[in-house]
């Protein structure tokens, strides 16, 4: 059957433009492999404009079959939400994977795809999804199948019953009247990190209190010159390469890091959530992953993006855990080997470093600005959750995993996982129920509590793994 297909091809120009160039090629390759007909412009939309444009350029070439959204890169959900809009045939995304090569990370495409489909899933837009590489076995199959139209999966979140749980009520304990402060607003696009007060406060008594992000900046240029110094001298203990990037920028990082003390300390705040760019690299000039991974060593879990329900996910494990929690992007599922890679710029507590690698201070890789956290995090036994509001139901997702010893992925902090499901298994569940892209993650086994947890706000629990 011949089959034609409007191809729209989505990227950020800050990640590798020439890399993403070269994965576009290969892509329209394989469909032309697997004889199918594109219609479409086939250079990189950056931006809503251009996605408004490749649209009109698709429907003045006819019929079509299937509108593909081309992941070639992470793209925040703005282009995906306003293509599937207008479109008026069945629609699917296809993210190509990228070698773990332990450098940059190059395309991301995978927490893009996370990204869309958490905001297809919240429009209630059914849609096919593909992530597979263009050389990949058997794709001109794959391809031709996305034609089919797409049918929303039931959900597999299910209610728990009541349990006692000495820990769970601990934790419950500490978030009544807790407070979490966002600095700033999520970015555009990034509806994975919103959050509903009300919510918050009927489920777990938790407040939410906001702080302008321009007030963080004008605490940090005020800084204390002697008490940067400190914060510089309390690195220096643990992380190698302070001297090898820029100066100034990196005392704009620890001048970030002590303004967050102080709007944690005046607001008496148990979380944070910080609007961590693009105002922190392109207004202020520095980066806040490394500042957040220290807050989050202190134990005053700090998510980015503004990330309330992450920050609030982070306090839950934390105070189960009793040591510091992370919060981690999934960038990356390999059937072959039956892992998958979790990863952030540069925030994880210095605490969770593998003892047989090194911590260095290291630049944002694509904004090329210090301060960040690099290292693999140790091997062991995690938890992964989060507060989740994915096909806007309220639910608790969980998931058990296992770190195991690898080359470090990619540069930044990362980890190599194997999930207690298969890893593709988990995959597919990630995107058939639109999850969010952030996940909670620490060390040890905490799922019957967060169970517990879950029976006492009277809501569902989505068991990944």
């Amino acid at each position: 059957m011949s089959l034609t297909y409007g191809v729209a091809v989505l990227a950020r120009p800050t990640f590798d433009v020439p890399f993403a160039e070269e994965m576009k090629t290969r892509a329209f390759a394989a469909l032309e492999a697997a004889g199918i007909r594109t219609v479409g412009p086939r250079e990189l939309l950056f931006d809503r404009a251009a996605a408004e444009q490749a649209i009109a350029d698709i429907r003045a070439s006819g019929p079509i079959d299937l509108l593909l959204i081309l992941q070639i890169t992470f793209t925040d959900a703005t282009m995906t939400v306003k293509l599937a809009k207008e479109a008026t045939t069945p629609i699917a995304i296809w993210a190509v994977p990228e070698p773990r090569s332990g450098g940059r990370l190059r395309l991301n495409a995978y927490c893009g795809l996370n990204l869309a489909a958490h905001a297809l899933g919240r429009a209630g837009v059914p849609h096919g999804w593909l992530y597979a590489a263009p050389d990949a076995p058997d794709l001109s199959a794959s391809l031709r199948a996305l034609a089919a139209p797409a049918v929303a999966v039931p959900t597999r979140a299910r209610p728990v019953p009541v349990a006692a749980d000495a820990s769970a009520e601990r934790v419950l304990d500490s978030l009544r009247g807790a407070k979490i402060t966002v600095v700033g607003q999520h970015p555009d696009g990034f509806d994975t990190c919103e959050y509903d007060e009300g919510l918050l406060f009927n489920l777990a008594g938790l407040r939410v209190e906001t702080v302008q992000l321009g007030q963080l900046f004008d605490k940090a240029r005020a800084m204390d010159a002697v008490r940067v110094g400190a914060a510089r001298a309390g690195a220096a203990q643990e992380l190698e390469g302070l001297d090898a990037v820029d100066q100034q920028q990196l005392d704009r990082s620890f001048r970030v890091f002590c303004a967050l003390e102080d709007v944690q300390q005046e607001s008496g705040a148990k979380g944070l959530a910080v609007r961590c760019w693009p105002e922190m690299f392109t207004e202020y000039g520095c980066a806040a992953c490394g500042p957040m991974a220290m807050m989050n060593q202190k134990q005053v879990p700090a998510a980015c993006e503004a990330d309330v329900h992450g920050s609030l996910s982070q306090l839950m494990l934390q105070e189960l855990a009793g040591e510091p929690a992370w919060m981690a992007d999934l960038v990356d599922i390999t059937p072959a080997d039956d892992t998958a890679v979790l990863w952030h710029c540069g925030l994880a507590p210095i605490s969770m470093r593998d003892p047989a690698a090194h911590a260095e201070a290291t630049i944002h890789t694509n904004r090329r600005m210090p301060l960040l956290h690099q290292f693999p995090i140790k091997p062991g036994r995690v938890t992964l959750a989060r507060l989740s509001r994915a096909r806007n139901q309220t639910k608790l997702m969980l998931a058990g995993a296992e770190v195991i010893r690898a080359p470090m992925a990619f540069t930044g902090c990362s980890g190599t996982v194997r999930f207690d499901r298969p890893a593709a298994e988990v995959g597919r569940t990630i995107m058939e129920e639109g999850l969010e892209h952030h996940f909670a993650l620490a060390y040890g086994d905490h799922k019957a509590a967060l169970k517990a947890i879950a029976a006492r706000w009277n809501l569902p629990v989505l068991e990944l793994a």
